[in-house]
């Protein structure tokens, strides 16, 4: 499992402070609420960290946009990654070997398991080196 202060150490440069972490994805995708009450999610295969949300009312109805459902739950990608490289084990999540910012595709060549605290602190430091380079993709 994840801290808030791993994510604070990682990402707190982006502006986050973390307090609650309220889900996590496959794909090691957080949902994260923030000390003033809005909502970020994290994307380490983006290598990006924004709010979502500005309260929780808001954040409630995300649950109900079908495009937001489905590009939190990956099925496709998830469904590869399971096919690919087989279940995850305790702790682990898949992740893109390259992030989809830096070239990156979302292909079997490219997908590995990586243990949760070191998918998020290298998006946060892989993020804050490229910030405001022009994206790949």
């Amino acid at each position: 499992m994840i801290t808030v202060d791993e994510i604070n150490e990682a990402w707190g440069w982006v502006g986050l402070t973390a307090v609650e972490v309220l889900g996590i994805n496959a794909f090691g995708n957080l949902m994260i609420r923030d000390a003033d009450g809005s909502f970020w999610r994290l994307r380490p295969q983006d290598l990006s960290c924004e709010p979502v949300a500005e309260d929780r009312a808001a954040l409630d109805a995300l649950s109900y946009n079908q495009d937001f459902l489905n590009d939190w739950y990956m099925p496709e990608l998830v469904d590869l990654a399971e096919s690919t490289l087989g279940p995850l084990a305790e702790g682990r999540k898949y992740c893109l070997k390259i992030p989809s910012a830096l070239g990156g595709h979302y292909g079997s060549e490219n997908l590995a398991t990586v243990p949760l605290s070191e998918l998020i602190r290298f998006s946060g430091e892989g993020a804050q080196q490229f910030q405001g380079m022009p994206r790949w993709c």
